[in-house]
């Protein structure tokens, strides 16, 4: 039987979008995500309502228009392709999305009293960041979060896994404000590499009771699929060997400082001292320099 945190592709729904997840939907106070697609000279209007939002392109280009702002996102290929640009859209805008060629385009939120400006984030502006070493060796794109981007409550990331290592490892939490950690709800949104011959990907994701807050997921997470995570202990994310894995981290939460402070499980904090006798990835090491 599937958790309830995991949110299956394709499953049925009544709005227009492929991924819709609210802080009512979901059952917690902030984060959000909803992922629209549009064809060919397409169309999309919302209103961002109480939320701020990072218009992020997963495929293909868009123009943003929030108000008087018009942002013209170049967009990618793909979420393996690097770094793509995006616009942050403040509370209360009517956005309208066009798409002269199509594509798919996530609209990450977060509820919060306050807000900044609409502005465009260059694609050439994005930290990219390696972490860990080995099979836990992972490259990460710090498009929305704390020192990347100025905003009221969201942090937002991206993830490339190669095939067959593991990632959000040692596994973590924040869960509850304290001085070391943040109270942040999170959303994971996976897309998983075909093989060569279009063979459909897979991975593991895993999240664990901490005290005070018992959950306990474990669960193949496939192509566009959805994992929420509002508290305990979550990872490793695991790529199957053959499929590259992708994931979009959006958090949220009550804290006055917008920060993602965590603590490591007890039981695997050491594995991080294992990594200065490793050498990172090279698959990533070459995606470094053409991202950079």
């Amino acid at each position: 039987m599937e958790s309830s945190y995991l949110l299956r592709s394709g499953d049925p729904g009544s709005s227009p979008y492929e991924v819709e997840v609210t802080p009512e939907s979901a059952g917690w106070g902030y984060s959000s995500l909803k992922i629209i697609s549009l064809e060919p000279t397409g169309n999309h209007s919302f209103n961002t309502g109480s939320d701020e939002v990072i218009v992020l392109p997963l495929s293909g280009s868009v123009s943003v228009q929030a108000g008087d702002v018009r942002c013209e996102l170049d967009g990618r290929s793909s979420v393996f392709e690097g770094p793509t640009d995006a616009a942050y859209v403040g509370l209360g805008q009517e956005v309208i999305l066009q798409s002269a060629s199509g594509g798919r385009f996530a609209l990450c939120g977060a509820r919060t009293g306050s807000s900044f400006p609409t502005r465009y984030l260059a694609a050439s502006q994005v930290p990219v960041e390696l972490r860990g070493a080995g099979q836990s060796s992972r490259l990460v794109r710090n498009f929305g979060t704390p020192g990347s981007l100025d905003a009221a409550k969201i942090i937002a990331c991206e993830v490339i896994t190669p095939a067959g290592n593991w990632s959000s490892y040692p596994a973590h939490k924040h869960d509850e404000a304290t001085e070391t950690e943040s109270e942040l709800e999170e959303i994971y949104y996976f897309e998983i590499a075909a093989g060569p011959g279009g063979q459909p990907g897979f991975g593991f994701m895993r999240t664990s009771a901490s005290p005070g807050h018992d959950i306990d997921v474990l669960e193949e997470v496939r192509d566009r699929d959805t994992v929420l995570v509002p508290y305990g202990w979550h990872g490793p994310c695991v790529a199957a060997p053959g499929f590259d894995m992708y994931y979009l981290n959006v958090m949220a939460g009550p804290g006055a400082e917008r920060a993602w402070k965590i603590s490591d499980h007890p039981d695997q904090a050491w594995v991080r001292g294992t990594w200065e006798t490793q050498a990172v990835d090279p698959r990533l090491l070459s995606q470094t320099v053409q991202e950079a």
